[in-house]
C-alpha cells in the first residue's frame, strides 16, 4: 500500500493529540469540571422536569430527581462514548496507512482502545476528586468504539459496493 509521508504524519500527530485530550480530561480534578452550576444558570427544572428514571451506578443513586446531576451523568457519559469512537477512528486512520485494511486491523484498532481506555480510567485514580471505574470501560468506552468500527466497516463496504458498481 502507497503512503503518503505527510498523511502518516499528520495522523499521528492526530492521535498523540487527541490521546493527551483524553488524559488531559481525566487530569483535571471533578470540582474544576463540574457542569452543574452552568447548567443551573441556562435551565430552569425541578425534580419533576425529567421523566422518572433512577438506577444506581458506583453505589450510588442517579436519578431524575436531581435534574442537574443526571444531566451531567448523562453528558460525561456521552463524552466517555465520543472520546472513544473518535480514539478508535484515528487509530484506524493510522494503521491504514500502513497495511491493507483487515479484520485483524478493527481487532487491533478494539485492543488499543481498550487499553487506552483501561488506563486511563486506572490514571483517573490518582486524580484528586476522581475515580477510575472499569464500568467505564466495559459500557461507554466499549460502545464509542464499537460504533467507530460499525461506521468504519459501513463506510468500506459502500465504498466497496460504489467501486465495483462504477466499475461495471
Amino acid at each position: 500500500m502507497k503512503k503518503s509521508k505527510s498523511k502518516v504524519l499528520l495522523s499521528c500527530i492526530a492521535l498523540i493529540v487527541f490521546g493527551a485530550f483524553i488524559y488531559m480530561q481525566s487530569n483535571t480534578p471533578y470540582q474544576d469540571q463540574d457542569m452543574k452550576p452552568l447548567l443551573k444558570e441556562y435551565l430552569h427544572l425541578s425534580s419533576e422536569s425529567l421523566p422518572p428514571i433512577s438506577f444506581r451506578y458506583d453505589h450510588e443513586l442517579v436519578t431524575t430527581e436531581q435534574p442537574y446531576a443526571f444531566i451531567e451523568f448523562s453528558l460525561r457519559k456521552l463524552g466517555h462514548v465520543l472520546e472513544y469512537a473518535g480514539l478508535t477512528v484515528l487509530i484506524y486512520l493510522l494503521l491504514s496507512q500502513f497495511v491493507l485494511v483487515s479484520r485483524w486491523t478493527f481487532i487491533f484498532c478494539l485492543l488499543f482502545s481498550l487499553a487506552y481506555a483501561i488506563t486511563d480510567e486506572w490514571h483517573q485514580r490518582y486524580t484528586p476528586g476522581r475515580t477510575g471505574h472499569l464500568i467505564d470501560v466495559f459500557t461507554f468506552d466499549l460502545i464509542g468504539i464499537l460504533i467507530a468500527l460499525i461506521i468504519i466497516g459501513l463506510t468500506r463496504k459502500i465504498r466497496s459496493i460504489r467501486t465495483r458498481t462504477m466499475n461495471m
